[in-house]
């Protein structure tokens, strides 16, 4: 069996797939109450700015909830070798620990990935149920998701590296509610601090903001460049390859 089949394997009585549905059925309630009640209110928004109204939304809520779940599906796949002290297992059998974190990475990824997959159906659904241009719609959709998935690798990589560096866990949880509230947050930061802190990017890499014109906020598309993604990319690389030393050469 692989390492990265190993790991799905140690998975199937964790309920993983469960609480990461319990997650997002409450995000995305939340994310649809919210816009269905603006568009209510406004009918006149359910065109073009609706659209805008509903990524923008789910760029927010994404930047509060998706750290908190990262910080959970990577606890839970990693605190396995703590509690099962399995370690020593997995190196008698001339198993890498550089092999072990990559396969560890790659799960919390793919199970992310299915996270924000569901993301991406259920805002195309809304668009559809509320008769969004597809137009509009889908080259907007593309960059949103491809901007969370990009912040998504990079949380994760410094999950796990405190997961697999401190045996408690709760560390790992805390740090993940801290950068809920600041992916929450972040746009009220001064943008020289804000790109400071990674989970700031769940809303820097969204095609969506806001600005105020005579004192009513609208939101507008924005450009969001090649240099954002390769900062965010680059400090992803960095946290990945140092966590992976860090881990490698630790006791056990």
């Amino acid at each position: 069996m692989s390492m990265l089949g190993l790991e799905f394997y140690k998975l199937r009585r964790r309920r993983l797939l469960l609480m990461i549905a319990l997650f997002l059925s409450v995000e995305l309630a939340w994310i649809l109450i919210s816009t269905s009640v603006s568009l209510s209110r406004n009918p006149e928004l359910a065109g073009w700015e609706g659209v805008l109204g509903l990524l923008m939304t789910t760029a927010s809520m994404n930047g509060l909830f998706l750290p908190i779940l990262s910080a959970v599906v990577v606890s839970r796949i990693c605190d396995m070798e703590h509690k099962g002290s399995t370690w020593k297992l997995l190196l008698s059998a001339s198993v890498t620990r550089g092999r072990v974190y990559a396969a560890k990475y790659t799960c919390a990824s793919i199970l992310m990935l299915f996270a924000i997959m569901i993301e991406c159906a259920a805002i195309i659904g809304f668009g559809m149920m509320y008769q969004f241009e597809w137009s509009d719609l889908f080259p907007l959709l593309l960059q949103f998701v491809g901007g969370a998935i990009l912040t998504n690798q990079v949380v994760i990589a410094l999950q796990q590296w405190l997961s697999l560096s401190v045996k408690n866990q709760a560390f790992s949880l805390c740090l993940g509610m801290i950068g809920g509230f600041i992916g929450m947050t972040a746009d009220l930061f001064p943008a020289s601090v804000r790109r400071i802190f990674i989970w700031s990017y769940y809303t820097g890499l969204s095609p969506i903001t806001y600005e105020y014109s005579d004192s009513t906020m609208r939101f507008v598309t924005r450009s969001i460049g090649v240099m954002l993604p390769i900062t965010l990319l680059i400090m992803g690389i960095v946290i990945y390859i140092v966590g992976s030393f860090r881990v490698s050469r630790q006791e056990v």
